[in-house]
């Protein structure tokens, strides 16, 4: 174990590695109950995604780990699942297999934009201010999702009618959120929760974010938010994937010439989201833990194919999302929840492959797995967030052109809750920039593609 990981070499031991992936594991297993919640909906059968949900994780989290030797872990993607559904099922009138097929073509495309080093030079071309910024708007990502989950913030509907000159009047809805009143069992124990994990990281207890999440669960289990099943009344019989497996409608996705623009727009969209949402969160854990240093670095830009872990990292991720597609579920992607184990001292594919072991697991227990609530993990997701933003002092912020678009990153991906989105507003605001500075040829020629891209993606949507 010692010389296949290489934990020596990396700082590590097998039992912090072990700690890291629990943490992972728990911070990120919502997954297993709400993917099939929302795919569900599509008219999948819902037993058959959740297996297909453990099924693709157990694999990408394994390749993640035993080729790329990295601490991240795979599962089909918040966002994209809900992206697959309300969009391509529900608004674009696509079936839920047609849609599989286009996660499938999605995978393939990007393997080959990762063997074929496109992705490697995306990377390149970022320039290092934006990619400070990606760290810490990530770091801000994770603690907005920790604190929703923790439900500190109630948001409130406000109507408002608007006058124009003309005489003209017209509605619309505001979204207010503030601070909860905390009456809320579940934002309490989630503040409890909060405080002992900060109190544990200022006494530098190593194991700290999961002492607080397995602490948390047990006061849950006295305020009734943890929720004990009766184990004399459940079921831990594995549902069937049939249902799912291999049910991708290819012919039927191509069977109206009409509609090949709106196909392939769909699966670029896909594609466009998928590639970015991985390349911030590799950019933004991996590089600020140490994991992708200096001598990976130079590897990725010097080295050949796959000498690199970031590249091996690239690929695995890639492979995720068309496996999944054919066991039945939507992209597959690298998690941003496993800074939760990489702050843990996680730092090689020993922890992916302690993720991926416990997913395997919880395909037979997940009665017991579903016992940690989210209470309990939106701490250690705000405690990371905390962590990440040691990168913002590395950035310009006193040089406008350079503090615009990392601005841009940082609030985009909070706001519109996706990290692409945010890498988009930062690549868009940068060109921008130096255009009016007239210094074009600052910028390397694929941050131009990559920004226009990016805005052909937006007006698609727009028009859709």
């Amino acid at each position: 174990m010692e010389k296949f990981f290489k934990l020596k070499e990396n700082g590590t031991d097998v039992k912090t590695e072990m700690v890291a992936g629990l943490t992972t594991f728990l911070t990120m297993a919502y997954i297993l109950f709400v993917n099939p919640m929302i795919l569900s909906a599509t008219g999948m059968d819902k037993g058959a995604v959740f297996v297909a949900t453990i099924i693709a994780a157990v694999i990408g989290t394994l390749v993640m780990g035993l080729v790329a030797n990295v601490p991240f872990a795979q599962a089909p993607g918040m966002g994209l699942n809900a992206f697959f559904t309300f969009t391509v099922v529900f608004g674009l009138g696509f079936t839920w297999q047609q849609g599989l097929a286009m996660v499938f073509i999605c995978g393939i495309i990007n393997i080959i934009i990762t063997t074929t080093k496109i992705r490697k030079m995306i990377i390149k071309a970022i320039p290092e201010s934006l990619q400070y910024a990606i760290s810490g708007g990530i770091g801000l990502f994770i603690a907005y999702i920790g604190i929703k989950q923790a439900r500190f913030l109630s948001f409130t509907g406000e109507g408002v009618n608007k006058v124009f000159s003309a005489g003209e009047s017209t509605g619309y809805s505001d979204i207010i959120p503030s601070l909860t009143n905390f009456k809320d069992p579940v934002s309490q124990l989630a503040l409890i929760g909060l405080l002992i994990t900060i109190v544990l990281m200022l006494l530098k207890l190593k194991s700290a974010i999961l002492v607080g999440i397995i602490s948390t669960t047990a006061i849950g289990i006295f305020t009734g938010v943890t929720q004990v099943p009766d184990f004399s009344a459940i079921s831990f019989a594995v549902p069937s994937i049939a249902p799912t497996f291999f049910k991708l409608d290819f012919a039927g996705l191509f069977s109206d010439p009409s509609k090949f623009f709106l196909v392939f727009t769909t699966i670029f969209a896909f594609s466009l989201s998928d590639t970015f949402d991985s390349i911030g969160t590799f950019l933004g854990t991996g590089r600020k833990a140490g994991i992708f240093d200096s001598n990976d670095e130079k590897l990725f830009s010097e080295g050949n194919t796959f000498s690199s872990k970031l590249e091996r990292a690239l690929f695995a991720d890639a492979t995720a999302t068309s496996i999944g597609a054919l066991l039945g579920t939507s992209n597959t992607t690298t998690y941003v929840e496993s800074a939760s184990g990489i702050s843990e001292g996680g730092r090689t594919g020993l922890t992916s492959v302690t993720v991926a072991g416990l997913f395997l697991v919880s395909l037979f227990l997940s009665p017991i797995m579903g016992m940690v609530p989210a209470a309990a993990t939106a701490p250690a997701l705000i405690v990371v967030g905390v962590l990440m933003m040691e990168s913002f002092s590395k950035i310009d912020w006193s040089t406008f052109e350079v503090a615009m678009p990392a601005f841009f990153i940082v609030t985009f991906m909070p706001f519109t809750y996706s990290i692409s989105n945010g890498v988009a507003a930062g690549f868009i605001c940068y060109c921008i920039a130096k255009i009016t500075k007239r210094e074009t040829k600052d910028v390397h020629p694929i941050m131009y593609i990559v920004s226009v891209l990016f805005l052909i993606n937006f007006f698609i949507n727009g028009i859709k």
